[in-house]
């Protein structure tokens, strides 16, 4: 299963909240939604993606707009954790390369500490082992699901794009759920759901248009 932009966004699928209330997308109608998704061990979630997600919360807390944090974990499972995500809200501190990036650039506090405090709830990705046999039907779903043009390719390029995702598959220890389900692209990602609960924008990267495209939904609806 896999959404599409303009439809009813399903709930998030999470393992833990390590900040806030536990909620979810069905809870919260009748506000505009954005989901912030980040890794813990991503230097440009913590210089980009979440500044503006904090920002965005801080405006916008009394007009019915409600932010979420959702780690996830695509990469880097050693590090992108469970437990350094606790470590992360329970005391500020930022590990890996998140680490390195913030020293470089002057914004850690106390030595290892975030420049800034996260005020939202913020709950881990539910993410689970792969399976050891990739199953055809497998194969078939992914690309369903991130190649949209599949048939229009030629028969050449069908089959060379099945063998990438197969070795892909194979070589992939994790699946995360909530990251997968709503097809980001990466880390820092911002998922914006308007006051009908439907899935409105998915924004990759620092594009600066999420402020624009929540205030567009307060306006309208």
């Amino acid at each position: 299963m896999s959404i599409e932009i303009g439809s009813i966004a399903p709930n998030l699928i999470l393992s833990n909240w390590v900040q806030g209330t536990p909620t979810n997308i069905d809870q919260l109608k009748g506000n505009v939604i954005v989901i912030e998704v980040f890794q813990v061990n991503c230097p440009g979630c913590f210089l980009y993606g979440l500044p503006q997600a904090v920002s965005l919360y801080e405006k916008f807390k009394d007009k019915n707009v409600k932010v979420i944090g959702v780690a996830t974990a695509f990469e880097d499972y050693d590090k992108n954790t469970l437990e350094n995500l606790k470590l992360l809200v329970a005391e500020g501190k930022v590990i890996g390369e998140t680490l390195k990036a913030l020293k470089q650039y002057g914004k850690l506090v106390q030595g290892d500490k975030l420049y800034y405090n996260i005020p939202f709830p913020i709950a881990q990705d539910e993410i689970i082992k792969m399976p050891v046999s990739i199953t055809e039907q497998m194969i078939k779903e992914f690309i369903k699901i991130y190649f949209p043009d599949y048939l229009s390719l030629t028969d050449k390029e069908k089959e060379d794009l099945h063998n990438r995702v197969q070795q892909y598959l194979q070589n992939k220890d994790y699946s995360a759920r909530t990251f997968e389900l709503y097809r980001l692209r990466g880390t820092p990602s911002s998922i914006v759901i308007d006051k009908q609960g439907l899935l409105r924008y998915s924004f990759f990267g620092s594009e600066g248009y999420l402020e624009g495209a929540v205030s567009e939904l307060l306006r309208n609806g």
